[in-house]
């Protein structure tokens, strides 16, 4: 039985595979500003680079306002069907195998605490992706719709 759902918004730190989250009941533009606003919050001072899907909520005109007053912000958009290019969709899939998948959840409240306490636990002993694949040996198997991982933890 489904008592609801949550979004969650993740940004991986590819240096270190640390993670920075949250949680919002609604997949909109102002939800994605808010995340946005909460990672720039977090790396003060440094320019951040975030990869992300075409997604029309992240080229909504008051991110792109937001990203002009921001200019130590840039969004690199992942091609379509091109999602594993991002590596925070590696650890998307982890979360859901280990925490979220095949679990049952009483209230989206107890949801977003178990993803937090998986993100938590993930964060005190997280180590940075690794390419398995060299460019050449990735390529052939670049198709659209295809997801296959070619990194590993």
């Amino acid at each position: 039985m489904r008592h609801g759902t949550t979004t969650l918004f993740a940004a991986l730190e590819v240096a270190t595979g640390k993670v920075t989250d949250a949680c919002y009941p609604k997949h909109r533009h102002q939800e994605f500003l808010r995340f946005l606003k909460k990672v720039a919050a977090a790396y003060s001072g440094a320019d951040l680079h975030v990869v992300c899907d075409n997604c029309a909520t992240h080229k909504h005109p008051q991110v792109k306002a937001w990203l002009a007053r921001n200019p130590r912000v840039t969004l690199h958009f992942t091609p379509t069907s091109g999602s594993w290019l991002n590596m925070v969709e590696i650890f998307f899939g982890i979360i859901t195998r280990q925490a979220i998948r095949r679990s049952t959840f009483r209230s989206v409240k107890d949801l977003v605490i178990a993803i937090g306490a998986f993100i938590d636990g993930w964060n005190e002993r997280c180590q940075p992706f690794t390419w398995t694949k060299t460019a050449e040996e990735l390529l052939p198997h670049c198709k659209p719709g295809k997801r296959t991982s070619f990194a590993r933890h």
